[in-house]
């Protein structure tokens, strides 16, 4: 500092952490005052606040704060041990860039704040210094006016009266003066020990229920209202309030009343308001002087910015702003600076009532030491945090939310700082309430897309499965970190758990085993979300569990996996955690749980949406498992009316293939058997019920169960035929025509197999003989379930070795596409192609060129039937 002689100064040490920017600020603006040095503070405190800031945030070290006081100034020097390699040259000069980037700004401040400034190298210290004058002004001048003329002066009576009145802690009067006397009328004998309330007129302050007794209970108040004098008329007064202690601690208020037009006798002057103009002349506006320019065009970033300039408009260590909800019962933590703001996100409490209540929500209040009135601030408990100020957000009157700023020290705050919140808040009121419902809207019409969204994929499966893990797909990560859904099979059932979801997949394991080991939680039928607290609780008792035993301290518990693998479950379940019933048709099927990672809530809106999709998703839930058991049910009879199994046939090679045509049909209108008759015997029977579906099936079922019990009761096949055609028309209306081809089969000892062949209506067997030679093996006979009289004959047939017989029902000869159709010469054709196959490569083939002719799936069902007499192994 040249000649100049230091006469004070004050050195600290900052750690490298966030916090220590606002404890060098505060180290800074307390140093400066106790010295007098008030002209200087602000300009002070912003250049020590980026400094320090470039120390402790960017390079990453301690930093060391230096005041020192001269006569004419101070210098500050804040010094960090990453010093710089390249020292900037004069001559060079310093090209600072733009003024919004954080490289750099620290010495564009200095160069336009400070008197003097500059950098210093050492081999282990970088130094930046800056030195700030003392304005001249006349010593003991606090605050002047302007030289006015004489008739702008304020008019008062010839002796200027000051009313003293001392209000006890009762709010009963206990001193007044001559000059009140005079003014009002009463003496003080005739007061004293009256409530000052019996005397005043109070007019009620639009938007707030401020009264005579709130203001009473300030430190500091000033405004107007009226006293009743002895004679009845109230005569308006302009006071000024401020509140004292006595030696004792008892506390009081000083009252200073004047004639309401001689308010300038008390009236504090106003100050000189900040420039509302920019360089080019044109009217700022007040929102960005607070905010800055440009404004973040969201809402998170806006809030955001005004906790910050909150905090730093005060030199607060911490900020924090809430958003009331649509009914103004709640107040909804949506940005904080210097506060765990993941513990707080979200999180909710009340406004007037019941535990925890934010009850200072609706008019600004200072609290000089929250150890003394605990819970006045939730949001602000167990954060080291002791004097606070708060204030509303106020859109026409309308409570909208709630700005505030704390300090670690007590004492820190006064009404003046109040006003001065106050103040800003009043100026991003309306921008903040602007955003809001444009984030609100936003939401909306995203929820309304994403039900859209979610009720479309929900119907297109009727999947149990798929409907599970459609469930938590759609909740995870939109609406929350994990999921996990329970299902209840019936009401004596337990909730078992299901399906488990993480937004990262390596969590999934350890969260499905901690929710393994605990109850599940209780299937209540109300409506909406409620907490579930014993996932987190689990979680934080397994890690500590864990934790002591890595050091010996206890035995190892938890989920029975590694410390990492517990220390990362229990942060993923360590936030909130809801349940939401799935009830449909009255009955609870099954819960959907919801989490957040550690210390997070849900926000409202959220839950609101989750409970919407928790209603369709148990519908769908619900159908799906009709669905299943109804299906179930339906292939359980179906399979029911199949063939148990092939028969082995001596020296005859038999192979089936069956599709029957529709979803979740297994069996349809056409049908097959191949059954033991007797010994050396066998049935066979292919058959093709008119029409598909559960209807044709049930004559399926009739026609295979007859068809075996006729035949063993040693019936020939027309009788057996003709038998079944008079069970078919005795079923009435529900009586369909049926093809069939019936046979017997008797294998010979010359390694030869005769077949004796009914063939009622249906597509004729065709025998593909060693020579390539394909024929028809039967005539075509009437069909079933048409007339009663029936004259039916059998006609047999010899398989020589390496012949093929081929069965097959209309669902292959009339496979189409377009006017095409395979017909009885192209099911020839392909079969010609099959001399030396076995009886499975030959269906195969078949299957394989019905499948090749159309591009479309078949729309009808499909039989098969190939046996194969095989040739003698050659010697």
């Amino acid at each position: 500092m040249g000649s100049a002689v230091i006469t004070a100064r004050a050195a600290a040490t900052f750690d490298p952490v966030g916090r220590s920017v606002a404890t060098a600020r505060a180290f800074v603006r307390d140093t400066l005052q106790g010295w007098g040095y008030t002209d200087v503070v602000d300009d002070a405190v912003v250049l020590t606040s980026e400094l320090v800031t470039n120390a402790v945030v960017h390079a990453g070290t301690a930093a060391d704060v230096l005041c020192l006081r001269t006569e004419d100034g101070v210098r500050v020097e804040v010094s960090d041990h990453y010093p710089e390699r390249e020292i900037p040259l004069q001559s060079t000069g310093l090209n600072f860039s733009s003024p919004d980037r954080e490289n750099g700004r620290g010495l564009l401040l200095c160069a336009a704040l400070a008197s003097r400034w500059g950098v210093e190298y050492s081999p282990t210290h970088k130094h930046v210094w800056f030195q700030l004058d003392l304005p001249e002004r006349p010593v003991g001048i606090r605050s002047a006016g302007p030289l006015l003329p004489v008739g702008l002066l304020p008019v008062a009576d010839e002796r200027v009266r000051v009313a003293v009145v001392q209000i006890d802690s009762t709010g009963s009067i206990s001193a007044w003066n001559e000059d009140a006397a005079f003014l009002f009328g009463h003496t003080a004998d005739q007061v004293t020990g009256k409530q000052l309330t019996d005397f005043t007129a109070w007019p009620q302050t639009p938007g707030t229920n401020t009264g005579i007794a709130e203001a009473l209970r300030l430190s500091r108040w000033e405004g107007s209202y009226g006293i009743r004098g002895a004679d009845g008329r109230t005569i308006p007064v302009y006071a000024s309030h401020l509140r004292v202690r006595d030696t004792h601690g008892e506390p009081s208020t000083v009252c200073l009343l004047v004639r309401d037009y001689e308010r300038a006798v008390l009236q504090s002057p106003v100050r000189a308001p900040v420039s509302d103009t920019n360089t080019d002349g044109h009217k700022a506006d007040p929102f960005e002087i607070f905010i800055g320019s440009p404004a973040p065009d969201d809402l998170d970033g806006l809030l955001q910015r005004t906790v910050e300039r909150a905090r730093d408009m005060l030199d607060a260590d911490s900020a924090f702003l809430l958003l009331a909800t649509d009914d103004e019962t709640e107040l909804e933590v949506r940005a904080t600076t210097g506060l765990p703001s993941a513990r707080q996100r979200f999180a909710r409490v009340p406004v007037e009532a019941g535990t925890g209540r934010y009850g200072s929500a609706r008019m600004p209040a200072v609290h000089e030491d929250l150890d003394n009135v605990p819970g006045a601030v939730p949001l602000l408990g167990g954060t080291g945090m002791r004097s606070v100020v708060t204030v509303p957000l106020k859109v026409e009157g309308r409570l909208t939310g709630s700005l505030g700023v704390a300090a670690e020290a007590a004492g820190r705050y006064s009404n003046e700082e109040a006003l001065r919140l106050q103040f800003a808040a009043d100026r991003i009121a309306l921008a903040v309430e602007s955003a809001r419902l444009g984030e609100l809207e936003r939401l909306r019409r995203g929820s309304l897309s994403f039900l859209v969204e979610a009720s479309d994929l929900l119907a297109g499966t009727l999947d149990r499965d798929q409907t599970l893990a459609l469930m938590a797909q759609m909740t995870v990560p939109t609406l929350a970190t994990w999921c996990a859904v329970y299902t209840i099979a019936d009401q004596s059932s337990e909730p078992y758990l299901s399906y488990v979801l993480h937004e990262d997949e390596e969590r999934i394991d350890g969260l499905k085993a901690l929710l393994s080991k605990i109850a599940p939680p209780d299937p209540v039928p109300t409506p909406g979300a409620r907490v579930w607290a014993a996932p987190s609780e689990a979680a934080h008792q397994a890690a500590l569990r864990t934790s002591m035993h890595t050091f010996g301290l206890g035995e190892l518990g938890g989920l029975g996996a590694g410390i990492h693998t517990t220390l990362a479950t229990a942060a993923a379940v360590g936030g909130e955690t809801v349940v939401l019933p799935l009830v449909a048709r009255n009955r609870v099927i099954g819960m959907l749980t919801l989490g957040k990672p550690s210390d997070d809530h849900f926000r409202q809106e959220i839950l609101e949406l989750a409970e919407d999709l928790s209603r369709r998703a148990a519908l769908a839930l619900d159908n799906a498992r009709l669905y299943s058991e109804r299906m179930a049910i339906s292939q359980s009879l179906q399979r029911s009316l199949l063939p148990p199994g092939l028969p082995e046939v001596p020296n005859v090679e038999i192979e089936v293939i069956y599709r029957a045509a529709g979803e979740g049909n297994e069996v349809g209108g056409d049908f097959y058997d191949v059954f033991p008759i007797r010994d050396g015997a066998y049935g066979f029977a292919i058959g093709d019920v008119c029409g598909t579906g559960p209807e044709a099936a049930a004559v399926t079922g009739l026609a295979r169960h007859a068809l075996r019990l006729l035949a063993r009761e040693g019936f020939g096949g027309p009788a057996v035929l003709e038998r079944l055609n008079a069970a078919i028309l005795d079923e009435g209306t529900r009586s369909r025509f049926l093809t069939l081809l019936y046979g017997e089969l008797w294998p010979q000892e010359d390694g030869s197999a005769l077949l004796k062949v009914v063939c009622a209506g249906h597509p004729l067997p065709l025998r593909l003989r060693q020579d390539g030679s394909v024929e028809a093996a039967a005539e075509p006979q009437p069909l079933l379930g048409v007339i009663e009289d029936l004259e039916l004959y059998e006609q047999t047939v010899t398989l020589a070795p390496g012949d093929v017989l081929l069965c097959v029902t209309d669902g292959v000869t009339e496979r189409r596409e377009g006017t095409r159709m395979l017909g009885d010469d192209g099911l020839a054709d392909v079969l010609a192609t099959c001399t030396g196959l076995t009886a499975g490569a030959v269906a195969a083939r078949i299957l394989r060129a019905v499948e090749r002719f159309a591009a479309e799936p078949a729309s009808d069902d499909m039989a098969i039937l190939a046996m194969r007499v095989p040739e003698p192994p050659t010697t």
